[in-house]
């Protein structure tokens, strides 16, 4: 007996490394006076997945710049790296 092929929604949940399509910055106060709290959403394959990064401040001010000069930029969700693709050195 043949196998069946997967269903639309069992592939989609098979892939693990989705474009980044968009980013959403945000810092947070803590508490008046202390350090804040930065975080990165990730919008994955246009809406498809999101996840939330929470870099240190020096961390999120290289992501940025690697978003800013990306031509496209991929997440691994199983090993949690951004993938930059086409970065612009100038």
């Amino acid at each position: 007996m043949a196998k069946k092929p997967p269903t639309e929604k069992a592939t989609e949940n098979r892939i693990r490394v989705r474009q980044v399509t968009d980013v959403q910055a945000s810092w947070t106060e803590a508490e008046r006076g202390a350090p804040g709290d930065f975080t990165i959403q990730l919008i994955l394959d246009n809406g498809a997945e999101e996840y939330v990064l929470h870099p240190v401040a020096s961390d999120a001010k290289v992501m940025l710049k690697l978003f800013e000069r990306s031509g496209t930029v991929f997440f691994d969700l199983d090993r949690k790296v951004l993938v930059p693709n086409n970065v612009s050195l100038g």
